[in-house]
């Protein structure tokens, strides 16, 4: 149950929740997605499934949110069991989104945790945002996103995209939501880098709602011509090409549950720079302080060399150097199909 889910409208939206169920079914389970994020519908979806005969052993809700309510239900009901796997960013005291709602609908939520058998969050920092709310579960685990098995794959650099071989990439991918993305801070590093050399590129990958507001702020920045790179939306094996001709990525999110490109990048053995947001820290990558990465362009620039030609920043961090985090092979879809069915054979073997 979800109530995100790729669709003719928007192919994007809950791609990570697609990946998890195909992972899932390929290991030969018989998965069925309710998907809607209107109570009435999921309940119109439930009923043709049993109009069919179909029962599931089974429940994984995707995203703590009303829907959860037929989750309860079919385990009062049938005793059918349900974890919780979360990605929403609402519990995040940065995003805020979950404390501004009513009390009735935050003790709701706390009600559909409480019952489940397990909660899975993305991350380790989703778990104590949601621990701060009041969220608990009777166990607490983490599964990764997939990563498409393309981005690990290991290909010479080219320089078809770089007109200077001997510059420095750097490439930025996001969904341009200034409020979580801060894409303005890191135009203002690029443009005091800018003033100190020019041997680099900042590739900017992607499109969103603030993308046109964003790229007006770039022009009044006046970085120098050949400097910015904005490609649009491009496909993820387009993104997988460009960070295997990137010299380093760079995440300047304000929040993050999870940051999956942080997760390609490590699966492509290229070095991450980024604020301390979802995975970041897990993957070793080199952090930047928020308080940098939002008001101290000067700093955030150094930051940026030390990534990209292995200087020292003023604390003595150093970027990773090494190829892949070992944590990469918990991103395949296989490791996570195998994952989730330990923890669906783990549920079905207590007394519920």
């Amino acid at each position: 149950m979800t109530p995100w889910y790729p669709s003719e409208q928007d192919a994007m939206s809950g791609l990570f929740v697609y990946k998890h169920a195909e992972a899932v079914r390929a290991s030969g389970v018989d998965v069925r997605v309710l998907a809607s994020q209107g109570w009435t519908d999921m309940w119109r979806q439930w009923k043709a499934l049993r109009r069919e005969g179909w029962m599931p052993d089974i429940v994984q809700l995707n995203v703590i949110q009303k829907q959860g309510l037929l989750a309860m239900w079919l385990k009062r009901r049938f005793h059918i069991p349900y974890i919780i796997v979360e990605h929403w960013s609402g519990y995040l005291p940065e995003n805020g989104q979950f404390r501004r709602m009513s009390a009735a609908r935050q003790n709701l939520y706390r009600r559909i945790a409480r019952e489940a058998e397990q909660i899975l969050t993305v991350s380790q920092p989703l778990q104590r945002a949601m621990q701060a709310c009041g969220i608990e579960a009777g166990e607490w685990g983490t599964i990764h996103n997939v990563v498409d098995d393309f981005f690990f794959e290991k290909s010479p650099k080219t320089n078809d995209q770089s007109p200077i071989t001997n510059h420095k990439t750097l490439l930025h991918v996001s969904c341009f939501d200034e409020r979580a993305k801060n894409v303005k801070g890191l135009l203002r590093a690029a443009k005091m880098l800018s003033e100190k050399r020019r041997d680099w590129r900042l590739v900017l990958v992607g499109t969103g709602v603030d993308f046109q507001e964003v790229r007006e702020y770039a022009a009044g920045l006046e970085i120098p011509d050949g400097l910015l790179e904005w490609t649009g939306e491009l496909t993820s094996r387009q993104v997988a090409e460009r960070l295997q001709n990137a010299d380093a990525l760079v995440l300047s999110s304000r929040y993050e549950t999870y940051g999956v490109v942080l997760a390609e990048a490590a699966a492509a053995g290229v070095p991450i720079l980024s604020t301390p947001v979802g995975i970041a820290e897990e993957l070793g990558a080199l952090i930047v302080p928020q308080e940098v990465a939002q008001h101290k362009p000067g700093r955030f620039a150094e930051f940026i060399e030390c990534i990209l030609w292995n200087e020292k920043v003023a604390n003595n961090q150093s970027p990773i150097t090494n190829n892949q985090s070992p944590i990469t092979s918990q991103f395949t879809a296989d490791a996570i199909g195998r994952k989730l069915l330990s923890v669906y054979d783990s549920c079905l073997h207590r007394d519920i």
